[in-house]
């Protein structure tokens, strides 16, 4: 089973519109097809962005972002980094190369192309969500 970090705008994306990130959470997430790696850190910015008021103008959008956080809770493999690393200018997202290093992550799933300009990190291929689900889903 891979293992992968899944950054939190993706979570953002895949509540908000069925694109590429609701793929990877309702397919892969939910039916258990993939090992989603997480740090008491990464949590933390889950539930804090989640549950921030400018996502309640989208319909159902709390409710859904609650089940989606017990899955979390309830599937996720937890780890915890202790290496910091400092690669990233935005140092909130350096916590996800922590745990890339710390869990063996095969890939981080992310939509910030700002930050993660690099395709690897360590042995993590960095993916945008479109590129991660074309390479889960070839026919």
């Amino acid at each position: 089973m891979q293992k992968i970090i899944i950054d939190t705008n993706v979570f953002v994306s895949a509540l908000i519109q069925r694109s590429y990130p609701y793929l990877i959470v309702r397919e892969l997430f939910i039916e258990e097809r993939i090992q989603l790696c997480v740090s008491d850190e990464l949590l933390a910015e889950y539930y804090e962005v989640l549950s921030r008021p400018k996502f309640s103008q989208f319909p159902d959008f709390f409710i859904r972002a609650e089940a989606l956080l017990a899955d979390i809770d309830n599937r996720a493999e937890k780890y915890y980094p202790t290496t910091k690393i400092s690669l990233i200018s935005d140092q909130d997202d350096n916590k996800i190369l922590e745990l890339a290093e710390e869990s063996q992550a095969d890939f981080i799933v992310t939509g910030n192309t700002n930050d993660f300009t690099f395709t690897h990190y360590k042995r993590s291929r960095v993916l945008s969500p479109k590129e991660y689900w074309e390479l889960n889903n070839e026919t």
